[in-house]
């Protein structure tokens, strides 16, 4: 078997909700790891006391189920399996979206059998607002990412490779980003990114392509290099069509705004929204696009050292979102921040700056942050030597130092 290197932020995330009459959701980019954290799952259950023959794992992207066309076969050969079974089975569906109806065969399977169900998905159909029809109050959805920072250097631990300070670190998880399998060898940089660049082959050709029937599949890749060069910054679909139409290729800003939604529902691209701070409300214009992964951005373009602002913003973003909150630009009049980041009652301001060179550049980043009038916890977070300390109130952080913290506030 492969080496297995423990998650444990998302075992102790699933660990409430063991035993509970609801299915376990498992939902993100493909090879993000959801597949073995099912299986550590599996093994936590059977130190627990589980024994193996009541632990029932389905791979469904094995050819073993290509043949089977409908929910109601794989319910059959489900049902056939916990026919005269009277303890509860555990059971574990990877990949789910290639069943046709999967959670109509979830729902029945939960009320036909006494089952606990965890399941696994890459697409849309994973997503809170694609299940609730038939799932409605009888699941709990659990997003998975590639890997944060401090996983990303867990991971070296395991394998016995040294790890330097982490504030050097941070480069290397720049460049070489979190998915694991990249993780699990010693892969020279262009080694990292052909793997990388295959797994986005994979989702933009099996969960966009052909799930959306994508008539022009060169034009897509077009758009996905225009959100992945200007991540970060706010752009519409109309300026996306813009651009293409200034290329010579002609698209509607409606197709262009579905093509976007495509690349968000297989996981690639994460939309945030801005946020009005003084009138409180989510506004719906001149929205922000953050990458699942930063490798993938090397992958397709190639990479750019001049990338890294842009990425240091986009593995906060992350790092946020894997932590529960819900992220938004804050916008305060004229000003612009970062991240209004929220959560149950918390909320977080937040700069991210590469370095502060001059007096203009931090009079922006700390002023923004001044301008709002309450008493929720502000950051600047930097790589450069000045990264520490506090102005009026502002926290100053080195952006892997943030990252590591185990708590903000």
């Amino acid at each position: 078997m492969a080496l297995m290197i423990d998650r444990p932020r998302y075992r102790a995330a699933i660990e409430p909700y063991i035993d509970l009459p609801l299915a376990k959701v498992l939902a993100g980019i493909r090879r993000s790891g959801k597949s073995t954290i099912l299986l550590m799952l599996m093994d936590h259950l059977e130190r627990r006391g589980v024994p193996r023959d009541r632990l029932v794992r389905y791979s469904f992207d094995s050819l073993a189920f290509t043949g089977m066309g409908t929910g109601a076969e794989f319910y059959r050969m489900i049902a056939d399996r916990l026919a005269g079974v009277s303890e509860r089975v555990y059971l574990f569906l990877d990949e789910v979206q290639e069943v046709p109806d999967w959670e109509q065969v979830v729902n029945s399977l939960m009320t036909d059998f006494d089952v606990d169900v965890y399941v696994t998905g890459s697409n849309s159909r994973l997503l809170a607002s694609e299940i609730s029809t038939y799932l409605t109050g009888r699941y709990v959805s659990i997003p998975v990412h590639p890997l944060s920072f401090a996983e990303f250097l867990d991971f070296k631990r395991a394998q016995g490779a040294a790890v330097g300070d982490a504030r050097d670190e941070l480069g290397a998880y720049l460049r070489r980003g979190g998915f694991p399998v990249v993780s699990l060898g010693d892969l020279g940089d262009q080694e990292a990114y052909r793997i990388v660049g295959d797994i986005y082959a994979s989702v933009v050709l099996r969960d966009i392509v052909q799930r959306g029937d994508i008539r022009r599949p060169e034009l897509l890749e077009r758009i996905v290099r225009f959100a992945f060069d200007n991540a970060g910054k706010t752009f519409s679909a109309k300026s996306v069509a813009d651009y293409l139409k200034s290329q010579q290729r002609v698209l509607g800003v409606e197709t262009v705004y579905n093509y976007l939604l495509f690349l968000e529902k297989a996981f690639l691209l994460h939309r945030c929204s801005r946020f009005d701070v003084k009138g409180k409300e989510i506004l719906k214009t001149q929205e922000k696009f953050y990458l699942a992964d930063p490798s993938l951005r090397h992958a397709l373009l190639g990479y750019d050292p001049t990338s890294t602002a842009a990425l240091l913003e986009n593995v906060v973003y992350l790092e946020l979102r894997r932590r529960g909150f819900d992220v938004h630009v804050g916008k305060l009049g004229s000003r612009e921040i970062d991240f209004v980041a929220q959560r149950r009652g918390e909320r977080l301001y937040i700069q991210v700056a590469r370095e502060i060179g001059d007096e203009a550049t931090e009079l922006r980043e700390y002023g923004n942050l001044l301008a709002v009038r309450d008493g929720y916890p502000k950051y600047v977070l930097r790589t450069d030597a000045f990264a520490e300390g506090s102005y009026e109130g502002v926290r100053t952080m080195h952006v892997a130092d943030f990252l590591l913290s185990e708590a903000w506030g």
